[in-house]
């Protein structure tokens, strides 16, 4: 893993499933995996209740291969303790471990709805329908937005120091990760820079500011200021929470998962070039030029879509990784990026096509592409095998399989 981080050719390439929340495995899927590999039948934990990913325990990791093991905080993005479990039933019949804040009882209209830090008493702030397999936030605006009343310390109420028992924890827990002899994927709380999944609060009681899609991206063309002070502060806070990260946590982390904020959509980007390099350049680079000049952690930044135009200036903001690269984006081609970022980016993800191939193939078409990308992308290092994005619930269990199976046959693990 390491060697491929640092652009050096490893004995095979490393695999990732399950270390982010950007490259899991559904908890349904998981538990098809675990009863086709013919392991222990037991209640999937649940890592991330927003999108009900599940815990890839030793007994899989060692069947998949993975090469790195997730660190993730004491509270999930509902503000949800996760250091309480207990078992639940999900609406597909499935048990799972899930907070003790969250219940997974449907409601009358047959939906289930989590609350902020499990508080019944105020709006929900998450919504799984009837017949789905995760969360939806809930936007919660409090009115029509006014400009002439909006206050940055809105849009920041969740970008604070971190508390002591915070950093506390993550420090045990990136100990105990770092003792698999795996590497560790820490993420971090603090740097969302407009991630839309956070943004309309889900973890707040009340949340002020903007705090809907449209008007986040309306506040890119229109409240630019607005937005820049809010990065600004944010980067501020951040560098701070991240110096007491590093002082408690330092080399047991290997990888810090600092934004998740989506720049681009499946044939586009969601701005220009230049709204990008006035807003978002400036604090990516403020950012990761602290954590390389203080720290051996490598960045890693998810962006889902066609971002051809915004790679130069991704790299210019000292991103070291790339996750998930949606190949079949526009422009996302993988011989592409590997000819001209393969010495600049560590591709993260890119090895099925969770959209068509893993989806809606065959497992031959399936072990056909992973073998192809393999070609493509092992060689010289800079690449961590994963999916394109999350492993879904329904996806055929027969393709996931036969990505698993050929990823290790290529790895020399059959």
């Amino acid at each position: 893993m390491l060697a491929s981080l640092n652009h050096q050719a490893p004995d095979v390439a490393p695999v990732d499933l399950g270390a982010s929340m950007c490259s899991g495995i559904h908890v349904k899927m998981v538990e098809a995996l675990r009863e086709h590999y013919g392991l222990e039948k037991r209640p999937v934990r649940v890592i991330d209740t927003f999108q009900m990913l599940g815990e890839i325990e030793d007994d899989l990791a060692e069947v998949i291969g993975v090469d790195c093991a997730p660190l993730f905080g004491p509270r999930d993005m509902f503000g949800d303790d996760v250091t309480r479990e207990h078992e639940q039933r999900t609406l597909w019949g499935q048990e799972v471990i899930c907070s003790v804040d969250v219940d997974l009882t449907p409601a009358a209209d047959g939906k289930v709805y989590v609350y902020p830090m499990g508080d019944r008493n105020l709006p929900a702030s998450g919504m799984m329908p009837s017949e789905g397999y995760f969360f939806d936030a809930i936007e919660r605006p409090e009115g029509e937005l006014d400009d002439d009343e909006l206050n940055v310390e809105d849009n920041l109420e969740e970008f604070q120091p971190i508390s002591d028992e915070v950093v506390s924890y993550f420090a045990e827990q990136a100990a105990r990760q770092h003792a698999t002899g795996k590497a560790v994927v820490a993420s971090f709380p603090g740097s969302g820079l407009g991630d839309v999944a956070f943004l309309p609060g889900p973890g707040l009681a009340h949340p002020k500011g903007v705090r809907t899609v449209a008007e986040w991206y309306i506040s890119l063309a229109a409240r630019q200021d607005y937005v820049a002070e809010m990065f600004e502060r944010e980067i501020t806070v951040a560098i701070e929470n991240f110096k007491r990260l590093w002082a408690a946590c330092g080399e047991n982390v290997d990888v810090a998962f600092t934004c998740g904020a989506d720049l681009a959509t499946q044939t586009s980007q969601f701005f220009s070039v230049d709204t990008f390099n006035e807003l978002y350049l400036p604090s990516y680079k403020r950012l990761n030029d602290w954590i390389h000049a203080n720290t051996t952690w490598k960045v890693m930044k998810h962006t889902d879509g066609a971002l051809r135009p915004l790679l130069p200036g991704i790299v210019e903001g000292g991103i070291d990784i790339l996750n998930p690269i949606q190949l079949n984006a526009t422009g996302m081609d993988a011989g592409w990026l590997k000819e001209n970022y393969g010495d600049k980016l560590t591709f993260w993800g890119a090895g099925v096509d969770t959209q068509k191939e893993l989806a809606f193939g065959t497992p031959d078409e399936v072990k056909a592409q992973v073998k192809e990308l393999y070609g493509i992308l092992s060689v010289g290092g800079g690449w961590v095998a994963s999916s394109v994005h999350n492993v879904q619930a329904n996806m055929p269990v027969e393709n996931v399989v036969a990505f698993i199976d050929t990823l290790n046959q290529l790895r020399g693990r059959d």
